[in-house]
């Protein structure tokens, strides 16, 4: 953690341009003291507000966003010679926005709008619909190269048409709608993969986008046929996916009470790579790493624009009755990692935690959401306790398989919570520092 003010309670403080690293010591109790006077100062306007929860939710919440607190990161920004004024924090409010629900297998799904990846999670389950999966073993190369050739037209609309709903018309019905994306799963070639990521569909027209219908260049695409590609506003890398772990600042949390409600979160945004505003605590947060400093995106940095996230957490009904309620960590990964494991407990049956622990895969042919976006065409990641052969099957039907290690945290930390009548069955990833408990 960054910090204004050197410690003398904390060894191994490292000077950089008038900041320290905080390292606490294994067995040091960490005390955030000005964290706790933020807090406490908005309990107390909360207090004294008087009245009824109302009032007192509205007394803290105008503590943050219109009194001492906002000042503190307002005045912080204007002498780092950054863009966040009193007038932004003022004119935030909390949305409450309905959620995508889309029909699989006999399941609803529920997951969030068009702001993060809740709309590609209900894309993919809605193509998998006219994926024929019905036959294909677990983990077997025809049952991983359609699932991978389905992520990849997810994400070629995703990087084409989603953003902030409250600036981009973002054609959600369209994208979800059956015939269209019967003509985007008829792009499936069972002999051949896309190369890289395919053009996008044109969800208004219900067009799947092929050389007949954009006014771009041309290439191959697999079995031979034509396709037509964007030009790209992003780069591809060839550079390695090892190095060091990044940012694991996102968590996930999922809970089923007694009578039955369940609650699906996933938590996110990083200290790691931001500093702490003197006198408060907090961090500004990065996670404008995920607008595009590219005038032509649709995820283009704007005044009061979202940028597009990746959390998205999600429940399951079955017959109007509570099934499942899971999510993950994990970027990019989030939406292949859930949909396997939900695929894991209602097509191959296996309990909760067989389902988050299985060997897990994921492609990496589309532009990463967080920036520098790294592009890296027809690569596919596979958790090494996945055979061999069905990695030369993969590779030779175009995928680019590389290796994971067994049981990888970039592979996802799936929680999930089952529910079967009055019985609960719940999983926690082995890949990352999760828990399952009940009472």
């Amino acid at each position: 953690m960054r910090c204004a003010v050197i410690s003398k309670d904390f060894d191994g403080q490292i000077a950089s341009t008038g900041y320290c690293v905080l390292r606490p010591q294994e067995g040091e109790i960490f005390v955030q003291s000005d964290l706790a006077g933020s807090l406490q100062y908005m309990v107390d306007q909360e207090r004294a507000a008087g009245g009824d929860r109302a009032n007192g939710l509205r007394a803290a919440y105008d503590a943050f966003y219109r009194g001492d607190i906002a000042k503190k990161i307002c005045d912080y920004h204007r002498a780092k010679g950054g863009f966040m004024r009193e007038s932004d924090l003022d004119g935030y409010r909390v949305r409450f926005e309905a959620p995508l629900r889309v029909s699989y297998a006999g399941y609803d799904v529920y997951g969030c709008g068009a702001w993060c990846q809740g709309i590609s999670l209900a894309q993919a389950f809605a193509l998998l619909r006219e994926v024929e999966l019905d036959g294909l073993e677990h983990n077997s190369p025809a049952y991983i190269h359609r699932l991978t050739e389905a992520f990849k037209l997810v994400f070629a609309d995703r990087e084409e048409y989603v953003a902030d709903p409250a600036f981009v018309d973002v054609p959600v019905a369209g994208m979800l709608d059956e015939d269209y994306l019967q003509a985007r799963a008829a792009l499936i070639d069972d002999a051949r993969a896309w190369p890289e990521m395919p053009p996008p569909g044109d969800p208004l027209s219900g067009e799947a986008r092929t050389a007949a219908s954009m006014e771009h260049s041309t290439e191959l695409m697999p079995g031979g046929d034509v396709h037509a590609t964007k030009p790209q506003e992003h780069r591809a890398s060839q550079s390695p996916l090892g190095g060091p772990p990044g940012s694991t600042d996102t968590s996930y949390v999922c809970v089923v009470d007694a009578a039955g409600n369940m609650f699906s979160a996933t938590p996110s945004d990083p200290s790691s790579d931001s500093e702490v505003i003197p006198g408060t605590g907090l961090c500004p947060s990065s996670r404008g790493s995920q607008s595009r400093g590219i005038s032509t995106s649709i995820n283009k940095v704007e005044p009061g624009k979202r940028p597009r996230l990746t959390p998205n957490p999600a429940l399951a009904l079955k017959d109007g009755k509570p099934f499942m309620t899971w999510g993950t960590p994990g970027g990019d990964v989030q939406v292949q990692a859930m949909v396997q494991v939900f695929l894991n407990a209602t097509r191959f049956g296996m309990d909760m935690q067989d389902a988050v622990s299985a060997p897990r895969f994921a492609s990496y042919s589309f532009p990463s959401s967080f920036a520098p976006n790294d592009y890296f065409p027809g690569l596919l990641m596979m958790e090494n306790r996945i055979d061999k052969s069905v990695a030369e099957d993969l590779n030779g039907r175009g995928h680019k398989v590389d290796w994971w290690p067994e049981m990888t945290w970039k592979a996802g930390g799936v929680c999930a919570i089952r529910v079967d009548g009055k019985a609960k069955q719940a999983g926690a990833d082995p890949r990352r520092a999760a828990y399952a408990m009940g009472k």
